[in-house]
């Protein structure tokens, strides 16, 4: 049987989260009371069988590492096969390869080495609970070079202007990825292709001085490559910025939403903390939010996502916004509109309100 390997591809992904990105890449951007970005895409590469994955990183990757670890939480600690983490550490002085290209050519010997003869090439700010072995099927099935995930949007949103597109022809081939911001079929920066053919393009590119294996590998050779879509139509979140991560982290507060995610298909996993339950006290007033363990709850909390540890005391009041791991709001402060990161203390009586389409962001570990 055909076997599938993973490579979640972080070099091209932008920092495009302000203040929650000045210290972690978007990969380990916090979503959901409990996850990390990148726990959706190896959630469903598990549950869709994929057992060696590597992750090909950059910069500002040290939360990102201490987050995956060695893997265990997703089942990828394994003796064959696994979980790769692989940061920029090349040492080859004949190395003429440049941009994202270095990736696949630096770590050469991890294709090399695996038994697996396709390759799934992915990013981490798509979220989605999606079978990627329906994706696989249909690969071989139509015999492509490529297949590429898209979703045809009822709407085009903010978020999406920007994202690459697919146009397709009538008999069912990709004949360009653009970012036409009225084309609604939104590539999802996924694709599979087989290792002997990645290898060469590879090759080709770096042969030719290019930099980027999608652009210069697949776009640019689309008359020679049979590139076919796969339409995937399930719930997908695109986190482009700071107001798409504040519109979708808050539509998780919908029942519909959240089932779409977490309760139609596998779960999604990430790393445990052993914590306790959150604590309400008799002064608490929650009402419509997530809360994940370890929270204490004195105050009124409104249509709002709580990560891990946070503490609302008494008479604080928190309204539409999102508090990340350890963060305290103390006595008499309002928040609304608000986007708090790890291990924020707000003083008494303050008061913080921004805009749904402009919520007020603090970088982590700041005491205001």
């Amino acid at each position: 049987m055909e076997k599938l390997m993973g490579v979640v591809h972080l070099d091209n992904e932008q920092d495009l989260l302000k203040e929650l990105t000045y210290f972690r890449c978007g990969a380990a951007v916090p979503f959901g009371s409990r996850y990390r970005l990148i726990d959706f895409v190896l959630s469903n590469m598990v549950n869709s069988q994929i057992f060696e994955i590597s992750v090909f990183t950059r910069k500002k990757y040290r939360s990102l590492m201490d987050h995956l670890g060695n893997g265990k939480p997703w089942d990828l600690d394994r003796k064959r096969g696994g979980l790769f983490i692989l940061p920029p550490d090349w040492n080859d002085p004949t190395d003429l390869s440049r941009g994202d290209l270095q990736h696949f050519h630096n770590n050469r010997d991890f294709f090399d080495r695996s038994l697996a003869d396709y390759v799934l090439i992915t990013g981490t700010h798509h979220i989605c609970n999606i079978n990627y072995e329906k994706v696989f099927h249909e690969h071989l099935k139509t015999g492509a070079d490529v297949t590429a995930i898209y979703q045809p949007v009822p709407s085009l949103e903010h978020e999406h202007m920007t994202e690459k597109k697919l146009e397709i022809s009538a008999d069912g081939k990709v004949t360009n990825i653009t970012t036409d911001s009225h084309n609604k079929n939104v590539f999802m920066d996924m694709f599979i292709i087989k290792k002997t053919l990645l290898l060469e393009l590879v090759d080709y590119c770096i042969a030719r001085k290019k930099e980027n294996l999608l652009h210069d590998g697949i776009i640019a050779n689309l008359d020679r490559l049979t590139v076919r879509p796969y339409e995937y139509n399930g719930y997908l979140a695109v986190v482009n910025s700071i107001e798409s991560y504040y519109k979708h982290s808050l539509s998780l507060l919908d029942i519909d939403v959240y089932t779409q995610l977490f309760l139609t298909r596998k779960p999604i996993f990430t790393k445990p903390k052993d914590e306790p339950p959150t604590k309400y006290t008799k002064t608490a007033q929650p009402r419509n939010s997530i809360f994940a363990n370890g929270c204490v709850i004195e105050g009124q909390v409104e249509n709002s996502i709580l990560f891990r540890g946070v503490h609302v005391h008494k008479n604080a009041v928190v309204r539409n916004s999102i508090i990340m791991q350890r963060c305290e709001i103390q006595e008499g402060t309002v928040l609304e509109n608000v986007i708090l990161d790890k291990d924020i203390v707000i003083s008494p009586n303050r008061t913080f309100i921004g805009a749904p389409e402009n919520p007020y962001v603090f970088a982590k570990r700041k005491v205001m």
